[in-house]
């Protein structure tokens, strides 16, 4: 029994991965990750496979879940405390870039074309409850 995984938590790319497995390390959490040379091989099939996988044993099961409860999934401000949306003062917002604009397209086709990386992006906070995009002022 003691050397069964089970998996406690996915992600869509190694990096993100990377930090949850440290932050489950350091509870003294043992973490195997799944996948993750496929998809940063080739980010392209993540979501086909699922994703990188996290894996605990199967007695730090329910630890490694209460860890990973206490790690915010959202953005918060510079004092650790969740943004608030201005719209309907939900607490779930993430940070995310958008080619919406003209000047951002225009910029990512010519660094597209020019193979160069791409040296204009905006990010924007997203309310995952009401879909409000906004700035921090």
């Amino acid at each position: 029994m003691e050397n069964t995984f089970v998996k406690v938590a996915s992600f869509q790319y190694s990096s993100e991965a990377m930090i949850i497995k440290g932050r489950l390390e350091a509870e003294g959490i043992e973490v195997f990750m799944k996948d993750n040379n496929t998809i940063d091989t080739d980010p392209l099939v993540s979501n086909a496979i699922g994703g990188v996988k996290l894996l605990v044993r199967l007695g730090d099961k329910e630890r490694a879940t209460e860890v990973l409860q206490d790690v915010s999934r959202y953005s918060l401000d510079d004092k650790g405390k969740p943004l608030t949306c201005p719209k309907c003062s939900n607490h779930e917002i993430e940070l995310g870039t958008t080619i919406k604009d003209i000047k951002s397209l225009f910029a990512f086709l010519f660094t597209f074309i020019a193979v160069v990386l791409p040296f204009y992006t905006k990010y924007k906070y997203r309310c995952n409850n009401c879909g409000n995009e906004f700035n921090l002022e």
